[in-house]
């Protein structure tokens, strides 16, 4: 599994023009993208590292302080576009498969003990967030 991870003191998401997920203090917003070989394991070891990673002030963790993440799934993590113009998106896990896996993320940070917020998988989603810092991280697991 793949994910950006940034730092923020506000985000939220948007679908129909109605707000669906939204953190409004310091915390972490997540994008988290699967590939075809990810499995329960991988969703369980990026939840841990999620909570447990330590790029909020005073290098504390979301863990350490009850900071709040906002979850929200971005296939196009996977998009190759080394070659031409048009990106591929063939290591991308398709939605049954992916699906799941976001959400046993999610489930996986909410048993310990993380205040979860999410987007709505496969929908046109609007995102904003303010990034602090800015802090921005590739992680993959």
């Amino acid at each position: 599994m793949r994910a950006v991870v940034q730092r923020v003191s506000s985000a939220s998401v948007v679908v129909d023009g109605e707000v669906v997920g939204a953190i409004d203090e310091p915390g972490l917003l997540v994008l988290v993208g699967a590939t075809h070989t990810d499995g329960p394991a991988e969703a369980a070891r990026l939840a841990g590292k999620l909570w447990g990673l330590r790029v909020l002030h005073g290098e504390k963790s979301c863990s350490d302080i009850d900071a709040p993440l906002l979850v929200v799934s971005q296939f196009t993590l996977y998009g190759d576009a080394r070659k031409g113009r048009r990106p591929t998106w063939q290591a991308a896990a398709p939605g049954p498969v992916a699906e799941p896996l976001v959400e046993a993320v999610v489930s996986e940070l909410r048993s310990l003990g993380a205040r979860v917020e999410t987007g709505v998988f496969g929908a046109d989603m609007k995102v904003s967030l303010t990034n602090d810092g800015p802090i921005t991280l590739l992680i993959e697991v």
